[in-house]
């Protein structure tokens, strides 16, 4: 749990630095570590992701971007893809690192707001645009359909639990609880446990999302 405290400040210090350099003027944030840093979901995110709030040259920003980076850490990997913007830094050598991954999509209106970023680990506080949590319940819906990750259910739940009711197709939720059904002790055990806290990481072992699959069922 400590490696991952410290990989949260890291990711805290990273957002500071971006936001005091002006690269986050474009971008929203999203993904599990919004959900962490900014309403305080009980599970780590090892990775930054963020979209567009305007549509830029996307090849200006990655090269400013990678260039800035590459004076301030150790850039371990810098990719401008077909949909995304990937870099990879390291704060010193040895140690953690972290994931940056921008899609080349812009976010859509009214999806999203000004929040807070912050870590109970420290005292750091970044003012930046993130996803609002109704779009964020959304985007793991579809997130968990595509790829199957225990991870987006977690937060799709915790985002339930918080009130949040996403507007869900009746096929929509047919497919959710049948890739619920897939989930292995091994999700729940490695992939799961390894980000929760003891307490919790007993509870979805022997519980696991039977809160959200009884909500789904209601609807």
């Amino acid at each position: 749990m400590e490696n991952l405290k410290e990989h949260e400040l890291f990711e805290i210090n990273t957002l500071q630095w971006l936001k005091n350099r002006r690269f986050l003027v474009p971008l929203v944030f999203g993904g599990g570590t919004l959900l962490r840093l900014c309403h305080e979901l009980p599970r780590y995110s090892a990775d930054l992701d963020f979209w567009f709030y305007r549509k830029i040259d996307y090849a200006v920003y990655f090269d400013k971007l990678a260039q800035s980076l590459k004076e301030n850490y150790n850039l371990t990997d810098a990719a401008n893809k077909r949909f995304t913007l990937v870099f990879e830094i390291q704060p010193a050598a040895g140690r953690q690192r972290l994931k940056i991954e921008i899609r080349k999509e812009v976010a859509l209106p009214q999806s999203t707001e000004e929040k807070i970023a912050f870590s109970t680990a420290g005292s750091i506080q970044v003012l930046l645009r993130g996803f609002t949590l109704l779009q964020m319940a959304q985007n793991k819906v579809k997130a968990f359909l595509d790829r199957g990750e225990i991870r987006d259910v977690f937060d799709l739940e915790f985002l339930l639990r918080k009130g949040i009711q996403p507007d869900l197709e009746p096929d929509t939720i047919k497919s959710l609880l049948s890739r619920l059904q897939k989930l292995k002790k091994h999700d729940f055990d490695v992939k799961l446990g390894s980000l929760l806290m003891p307490e919790l990481r007993d509870y979805y072992r022997v519980h696991g999302f039977s809160f959200l699959t009884e909500r789904f069922r209601q609807d």
